[in-house]
């Protein structure tokens, strides 16, 4: 499919999402918030894709919200309770749009070539593996313009650092480096320019992308869930979840690929019909 706000493109189990606005430094415009749940769970429900990497056209991996969603003065009226609670409605659209990347089946894998600011850092904590270059720092511009950032930073940034790092961003609207984004587990990795990081990212997403499929979403709803719950109820979880997907094809095969030294040919993930979809 086609999207105004990037490129989408698959080459085998490994898609590709790019924001391909550089001359606008990649700002979020409208249509971005529509469109990108959609192909994302698109992806998800096909079940063909095993990996997406996140990444970026230009100098800059985004400079967040674009302008001209603040053009609309009726998007922004909270004068009257009935028009606080629809932009509360509205604006939760917006959480949904990067939730998307936790609702879906696969591994994604941000990969940003510069500076990620505002709602660009809500986009990659909501991401599950983050690498940039040396030049790929992040600020919570929110602070700065007068607002708090409300669209996953102050929820998923103190569960990927130490909360008393986070707040401080938070507060300060101050620009964390990738060296100190690094060491405080934030990056997976830095890489010194954006061919070196492109080529350690495919690296990553073939490697999992040569995983048990199963096996992989198995990880990723398991490790989400321990995110948010008690220990005690993880490992329920992780037991039920194990017991529900438990593949004895995927574990024989991928011990006599390993044998053979080849990749294995392991169970695909099912598509996904919605209600109403056609069949």
């Amino acid at each position: 499919m086609s999207y105004s706000s990037f490129a989408l493109s698959s080459e085998g189990a490994i898609a590709r999402l790019t924001l391909n606005r550089p001359d606008k430094r990649n700002t979020m415009t409208p249509a971005f918030w529509r469109e990108l749940p959609d192909a994302v769970n698109t992806l998800s429900d096909a079940g063909e894709t095993r990996v997406l990497i996140l990444d970026a056209e230009g100098p800059v991996f985004t400079a967040g919200m674009d302008i001209s969603v603040f053009s609309d003065p009726n998007a922004l009226t909270t004068d009257t309770a009935a028009a606080r609670e629809a932009f509360m409605d509205a604006a939760m659209s917006l959480q949904d749009a990067f939730t998307a990347f936790e609702r879906a089946r696969f591994p994604v894998i941000a990969a940003m070539q510069g500076p990620c600011v505002g709602g660009g850092v809500d986009m990659v904590t909501a991401c599950d593996l983050r690498y940039g270059t040396s030049d790929a720092w992040l600020r919570i511009e929110e602070t700065n313009i007068g607002m708090m950032a409300d669209v996953g930073t102050l929820q998923r940034l103190p569960r990927l650092i130490p909360s008393g790092i986070a707040l401080e961003l938070a507060y300060t609207g101050e620009t964390l480096s990738p060296e100190r984004a690094y060491a405080l587990g934030l990056l997976n990795g830095v890489l010194p320019d954006a061919a070196a990081l492109k080529a350690h990212v495919d690296a990553v997403a073939a490697r999992i992308a040569s995983r048990p499929p199963l096996t992989i979403a198995g990880i990723k709803k398991s490790h989400l869930y321990s995110r948010d719950h008690s220990v005690a109820d993880s490992l329920e979880h992780v037991m039920t979840l194990q017991a529900s997907i438990w593949n004895p094809h995927d574990i024989v095969e991928a011990m006599a690929a390993r044998s053979d030294k080849r990749d294995g040919n392991f169970t695909p993930l099912a598509p996904v019909k919605r209600l109403g979809q056609d069949t």
